[in-house]
């Protein structure tokens, strides 16, 4: 059951990438129903998805193409020449060597591979292609209450629109409701472009890209190196490429050193990150003084509801955060998230939708 639960969240996700609502809920309701089912025909696995994955009719056509795409190979991808075969054992009995064991043969797209390796590996053509799917990220994110009222069904009496309409209408027919609505929490995303990060910082880039489309409003982001570069306005071009230009054109320390530090010093001295939260995308090589960066670090944290570090090196299973920047920065952090990978972008925009501080 655990390999199928993999395997059935890697097809979510490649569903949620294509513009499907397939949601944390819909795969748990999708791995319920597939609980009662045999796993081994194509055919029920395909309608227990279509069933509990696709929200409207127009997901309908793109779940097809996914679950073509994604367990039977080449028909639904171009580009990439095959595809990887992987045996998973999906246990159909007590125990590991019953005899009701099955072995299911499941393709695995190129699409999911590629969605796992890490980009710094990746050909020009590979890497255009998780460019191209980082484009279609619905990048979501965790929702705070406003202080604004608007009507509503219930909630608090509005007096005023009550007696309003009474006058009006010469009797109270109805009593009217206010209620606070919700908004977008704000995201602040500092993107480390210093020549460590040089491999990555564009993948990163596209991200911020799909976080500034989806809420222009709610979504600040800067560059980071020797200096530190407000890069919103830019990014909130509706295509990729021509807001990547401009962003070039607007960072005038592409590849050079970090002083992660002094640039966090100066947002905070700049602006508030009260109820934000905030996504530092950087490897951790301080070339200036890390205990001034743990005590901006501190700074962020008091401010900040959440602090996310994104390092691409945390994909890396014999990762370990040994350089001065990040041990100084590791108190501070609630999270410390891979940043190598499509899937891990992924993941990003997952937590970004829920980044609720633990009890």
């Amino acid at each position: 059951m655990r390999d199928l639960a993999a395997t059935m969240t890697g097809f979510a996700r490649t569903l949620r990438a294509a513009g499907v609502g397939a949601d944390h809920e819909r795969t748990q309701n999708l791995l319920k129903a597939l609980g009662h089912l045999d796993v081994a025909r194509r055919e029920d696995v395909y309608w227990a998805g279509r069933l509990t994955l696709c929200a409207t009719p127009d997901d309908l056509p793109r779940y097809d193409r996914c679950f073509a795409a994604y367990f039977g190979g080449m028909r639904a991808v171009r580009g990439l020449r095959r595809a990887a075969t992987v045996t998973r054992h999906l246990a159909g009995g007590e125990g590991e060597g019953e005899r009701g064991q099955e072995a299911v043969l499941a393709t695995a797209s190129p699409l999911e591979v590629l969605r796992q390796r890490d980009v710094a590996a990746l050909s020009e053509a590979e890497r255009a292609e998780v460019h191209r799917m980082l484009a279609l990220l619905r990048a979501r994110r965790e929702r705070r209450l406003s202080r604004r009222l608007v009507p509503s069904r219930r909630g608090r009496l509005d007096q005023r629109r009550t007696v309003r309409e009474a006058l009006r209408k010469g009797d109270v027919a109805r009593l009217r409701h206010r209620d606070r609505t919700t908004r977008p929490r704000k995201v602040v995303l500092l993107v480390d472009v210093s020549g460590s990060m040089a491999p990555y910082a564009e993948t990163v880039l596209r991200f911020a890209h799909a976080m500034a489309r989806t809420e222009p409003r709610a979504t600040r982001v800067y560059s980071i190196g020797t200096r530190l570069t407000p890069i919103s306005v830019e990014l909130r071009h509706r295509d990729p490429g021509t807001a990547l230009a401009e962003v070039s054109k607007a960072i005038p320390d592409w590849s050079g050193g970090t002083r992660l530090g002094e640039e966090l010093r100066e947002l905070l001295n700049r602006t508030s990150v009260r109820g934000a939260i905030v996504v530092v995308a950087s490897d951790g090589w301080e070339r200036g003084d890390p205990a001034l960066l743990g005590e901006q670090m501190a700074r962020l944290a008091r401010q900040a509801r959440r602090v996310i570090w994104v390092n691409p090196h945390k994909g890396h299973e014999d990762y370990q955060p040994l350089t001065g920047g990040m041990r100084a920065a590791l108190p501070f952090i609630d999270d410390l998230v891979a940043g190598h990978s499509l899937a891990a972008f992924e993941e990003l925009s997952e937590r970004l939708s829920d980044a609720r501080r633990p009890a």
